[in-house]
């Protein structure tokens, strides 16, 4: 769990909900610091999120666990279409802001906290570029490990990633090259948020191509069974769980 002075996400979250705006920033370890979108996509209804991510939701089925929630706009959507689902996340005023807007079951949990007991789900839900919160190659194949413990025989990972090859910045393409050196992947990138004062642990979040998708899942209890694409490098991969003996 987040500190209070850690909670940068958290905190332009509340903010946010309270009609309090000011800037936030994501700071890469190479010295890159970019200013990621408006937060009030966070709270956007339905109809007015990403085509693909609007389709994705057609693959959500039965009890859902919501990976980093945030402000709980996929857990409310879901709640709404009568699906029940429990919202996680590691930042305390995230889940605060979730249960004020109306989540009934939001628990302040990391994703390698993940266990039985929260009960069985039918889908893992990875939306907002969630993916990312495998962190490496080793880390991913844990926890798609743990996901397959926690989900029914019909299960499936819903997960929103970004391809980190579509482009051509110099800055980018520098940065893949010296991970590769490090024995890292292209996309595995270590970042902190900051906002105001506030700013979290340094961690690594991973963006997989959907070659290094299927790589990752493969010889797991999981199997690629579609990608949905955007107008953007943005994508969603549809995960489909396998019966053990072929696994």
């Amino acid at each position: 769990m987040l500190t209070k002075s850690q909670d940068a996400h958290g905190r332009m979250t509340y903010d946010h909900y309270l009609g309090v705006d000011t800037p936030v920033f994501v700071e890469r370890d190479d010295g890159i610091i970019q200013q990621p979108p408006s937060v009030g996509m966070y709270f956007a209804p339905f109809r007015q999120w990403p085509k693909h991510e609007r389709v994705a939701m057609r693959y959500v089925k039965g009890r859902t666990l919501d990976v980093g929630c945030g402000a709980g706009r996929a857990a409310l959507h879901l709640q709404a279409r009568g699906q029940e689902v429990v919202g996680i996340d590691n930042s305390p005023l995230a889940i605060k802001t979730c249960r004020l807007r109306g989540v009934r079951r939001a628990r302040v949990l990391a994703v390698t906290q993940v266990s039985t007991r929260l009960g069985r789900f039918d889908t893992v839900l990875m939306l907002g570029n969630n993916f990312g919160l495998m962190e490496n190659r080793t880390r991913a194949r844990w926890l798609l490990d743990r996901f397959a413990s926690i989900t029914s025989d019909r299960g499936r990972i819903i997960a929103e990633t970004l391809d980190p090859y579509a482009t051509d910045d110099p800055l980018h393409l520098r940065y893949h090259r010296r991970n590769l050196r490090r024995g890292r992947m292209a996309g595995q990138a270590r970042i902190r948020v900051r906002y105001q004062t506030f700013r979290t642990p340094w961690f690594d979040y991973l963006l997989v191509s959907r070659a290094e998708m299927k790589a990752l899942v493969e010889g797991t209890r999981w199997s690629v069974e579609r990608f949905i694409d955007s107008d953007s490098p943005v994508y969603v991969a549809v995960l489909t769980k396998v019966s053990s003996s072929k696994a």
